[in-house]
């Protein structure tokens, strides 16, 4: 349902496409699932349709569609890039957008065995990524601050998350984060929401990078928590070997903010599990297994 209460079913797709865009109205069509904000469905075998469901404005798949066709040719991964826009309409009152279809499996359902390769796959994309983002670049008050900006969000998330005995730890680590020194460089592109779910695998690693709703200029601390986030145990002082450009305050600002992810993947988990809206239950052994991670350093 988005929250006017439309349902986004095949049929309505089918619709929207005949309406305007009728010339990729006959290829095949089925729904992708997972997509909170936005429902995906596969279109033909080289695009998907992003569905504008429970984001309260279009300004996410408006940004995709202004900023991933500059991006997208100078990253080593696959990215969806937009290639038809569909408008708000009698039939559907949201946005819509034709993208490019990125192979793989999500990691949240998938896994990673080839480790150095993918903290080198993994490195070499974010280098290439965190270049300084022009003037005009969007920006994200919740996204690409300094830890210290989202306290309240680590708060929220430390509270209703059970941590048992870790629970120092964690505060630990977080407290480091905040006390470390600010980004001093200019602002970079930043994925700004880089967890299982968004990135996706095959042959064992990392294969595709996707939905930049979040993208914005900032810290690329940001990205960086993703060594502990996403990779397997063991392989994150490869990655920043291969990145090569974190100094240490940037390094304890991504473990802070790859806790803070860890929650975050936890609470959803948690939700899942009591049926709330929005949960995610295989997230929660994802989200405690980066945590452990995290509070390892490695």
């Amino acid at each position: 349902m988005t929250d006017s209460r439309t349902e986004i079913t095949a049929d309505l797709v089918r619709d929207l496409l005949r309406e305007q865009h009728p010339d990729l109205a006959g290829l095949a069509l089925s729904e992708v699932a997972g997509g909170w904000g936005n429902q995906m469905w596969r279109l033909g075998d080289e695009l998907a349709v992003r569905v504008q469901r429970m984001d309260p404005t279009p300004e996410l798949q408006l940004k995709e569609r202004r900023w991933l066709p500059v991006l997208a040719p100078r990253l080593p991964l696959p990215v969806p890039t937009p290639v038809r826009c569909g408008e708000p309409s009698e039939r559907f009152p949201k946005h819509w957008t034709v993208m490019t279809w990125v192979a793989g499996e999500p990691l949240d359902h998938g896994s990673i065995s080839r480790g150095a390769h993918a903290a080198d796959t993994l490195a070499g994309f974010l280098w290439a990524l965190h270049a300084e983002a022009p003037a005009e670049a969007p920006t994200a008050g919740d996204r690409g601050a300094h830890p210290s900006n989202c306290a309240d969000g680590f708060e929220q998330f430390f509270q209703a998350v059970a941590l048992g005995e870790v629970a120092d730890d964690v505060r630990s680590v977080w407290d480091d984060a905040v006390a470390a020194p600010a980004w001093e460089g200019p602002p970079v592109w930043v994925h700004g929401d880089l967890h299982p779910a968004n990135v996706v695998v095959s042959d064992g690693t990392l294969s595709g990078v996707v939905d930049f709703g979040d993208m914005c200029a900032g810290d690329p601390a940001w990205d960086l928590a993703a060594a502990w986030v996403l990779l397997p145990a063991g392989t994150a002082a490869r990655f920043f070997e291969t990145y090569a450009h974190a100094d240490e305050a940037a390094i304890r600002r991504a473990r802070g903010l790859a806790a803070l992810k860890s929650l975050f993947l936890m609470l959803m988990g948690d939700n899942g599990d009591q049926g709330l809206p929005g949960g995610k239950p295989h997230w929660g052994p994802l989200g405690r297994a980066a945590l452990d991670r995290v509070l390892k350093g490695v």
